[in-house]
């Protein structure tokens, strides 16, 4: 047997890990992991519906009801483009920057807790190569704290 042909199921449970840490940080502020996830996705700027579906990778009729659930409680709002009616772009409230401003600071501070396990040099490490995971992925396109 090699050495990492248990590193598939590892990076499983450590996804099962980060999922659970996530949905926890989010429901301390009263949303669904997907819910906050469309947050930051829109939290510096306006993104179209087309392009949100895309980034959160969802139907764009399960987006749209997943923005009327938020926009009911105050925390997003549509927008339609001058030069073409059809177009609708989401941006937050000011409430809606409010919980996603304090949701941030969470994530910033209780997402590495999961690391505690590894002495500070490998947490370093860890990161590292995850932000390279990341970026190779095209996933810096939503913000994420650092």
């Amino acid at each position: 047997m090699a050495e990492n042909d248990g590193f598939g199921n590892n990076l499983v449970w450590l996804s099962v890990l980060v999922q659970r840490r996530y949905a926890q940080i989010c429901a301390d502020h009263d949303l669904t992991s997907v819910q906050a996830t469309l947050l930051c996705a829109i939290k510096d700027q306006p993104r179209g519906m087309g392009e949100l579906a895309q980034l959160l990778g969802v139907a764009k009729n399960a987006l749209s009801g997943l923005v009327e659930r938020i926009e009911r409680r105050g925390l997003v709002q549509r927008e339609t483009l001058q030069r073409d009616r059809r177009a609708v772009t989401l941006s937050t409230t000011a409430l809606g920057e409010e919980i996603v401003g304090a949701l941030y600071a969470d994530v910033a501070k209780r997402m590495p807790e999961i690391t505690s396990a590894l002495p500070p040099d490998e947490q370093h490490q860890l990161a590292d190569a995850v932000a390279r995971i990341t970026a190779a992925a095209h996933l810096t396109a939503l913000p994420v704290p650092h």
